[in-house]
């Protein structure tokens, strides 16, 4: 028989078959996301907590560190990239999204829709009488 030596394609290996390597830059990666979340939860309470920011501000500024932080665990733990291989993490996370979206939007819309149909609590007691 011979030995076939298989060259892996890196693009071609599922999640969890990575080849093991070195763990020193991985163990970098998930220390430096780690900081960068600490760093910007740290920034959320001191924003929230301080009178330095103009105070109808706070809200947009907690916003967008919490999109900042959502990045950062995207990326470093994750690793949601634009890489090729990547594709399909994308689109889940894509279809994900779009899940929680038409989950909370039709709540809000069927929440809103009784509102408007419902009497008020007034006029329910003048008919009780």
């Amino acid at each position: 028989m011979t030995d076939v030596h298989h060259s892996h394609n890196p693009v071609d290996l599922a999640p969890g078959d990575e080849d093991e390597g070195r763990i020193g830059p991985r163990l970098i990666g998930y220390v430096v996301g780690l900081g960068l979340a600490l760093l910007l939860t740290a920034t959320s309470f001191f924003v929230a907590g301080t009178d330095l920011v103009w105070q109808p501000s706070i809200p947009v500024a907690i916003i967008v560190l919490a999109i900042a932080q959502m990045g950062v665990h995207l990326v470093f733990f994750l690793h949601i990239t634009t890489g090729a291989d990547n594709t399909n993490n994308v689109l889940a996370l894509a279809f994900g999204i779009m899940i929680v979206v038409l989950v909370i939007g039709g709540t809000l819309w069927i929440m809103a829709n009784l509102n408007h149909n419902m009497l008020p609590m007034d006029q329910i007691m003048r008919m009780q009488r």
